[in-house]
């Protein structure tokens, strides 16, 4: 048996990866600021995180936050897995961070490259976005009469369980270096998604698609985000909509 340790662990895929690697009969410790009994800020380190990553075979880093510090907080956690051992660090990126010159999107390629040059017998994945994350961005937006879209942008949202699977399929295995992206099922514009988003929750919102400016958003208007040769996910936004609000959702 594997004593895995994946940080992030109480997060939207953190959950389901360690419900499925305790399935498959492993070990599971789950680090985050508020779980008992490794609850630790990655970003202070410190001797809770040595404790979290002792007897450790594999790290599966899935703790991120777009309010900053992810590369402080893979530092001290990188280090600690040298110290401890550590034979294989997964991690999980998105895709277009090498593309897109959007704030989050660099740290998260900082943090691959941490990774790549860690010492340690590393695998990174990039997804596209999870249908959650676009539904809380879509449920944010319709709080407003109008919903403004950036104009001409697409998106290729993913399942999280799907991901999940595939993590969970990596952990358990050597270490693979950069495998293939992993893209959802569809490609579809912004617009699209907030209407099927709308019909879904009875909702009725003004739909406006709005021009930005600047390199970032010239990016993801060029799909720079986007993976559609390697539409790989099963599960489309429209089913997920139907799981998650209970109606179902006519595609158009």
């Amino acid at each position: 048996m594997t004593t895995i340790l994946v940080t992030g662990g109480t997060g939207t895929l953190g959950r389901h990866l360690t419900e499925r690697l305790r399935a498959d009969g492993h070990e599971v410790r789950v680090l985050s600021r508020h779980a008992q009994p490794y609850a630790v800020d990655l970003r202070e380190g410190g001797s809770g995180l040595d404790d979290a990553v002792a007897g450790v075979d594999t790290v599966v880093h899935c703790a991120t936050s777009p309010r900053g510090g992810d590369e402080k907080a893979s530092r001290n956690l990188i280090a600690a897995a040298r110290r401890a051992g550590v034979g294989h660090l997964v991690y999980i990126s998105i895709v277009g961070v090498d593309r897109v010159p959007f704030g989050y999107y660099k740290s998260k390629l900082a943090v691959e490259r941490l990774v790549e040059e860690s010492g340690i017998g590393w695998t990174v994945l990039r997804t596209t976005q999870f249908h959650d994350l676009v539904l809380r961005v879509l449920q944010g937006m319709s709080r407003l009469p109008v919903m403004p879209l950036p104009a001409r942008v697409k998106d290729q949202p993913i399942d999280v369980t799907e991901v999940a699977e595939r993590l969970a399929e990596l952990a358990q295995g050597a270490p693979a270096g950069r495998v293939d992206d992993m893209g959802g099922p569809e490609v579809r514009t912004f617009d699209s998604l907030a209407r099927a988003y709308l019909r879904a929750a009875g909702r009725r919102r003004a739909v406006v698609r709005v021009p930005l400016r600047g390199a970032a958003y010239d990016a993801f208007r060029a799909g720079g985000h986007l993976a559609p040769e390697r539409a790989v996910g099963t599960g489309t936004f429209d089913e997920f909509l139907t799981r998650r609000l209970g109606a179902a959702v006519t595609h158009r």
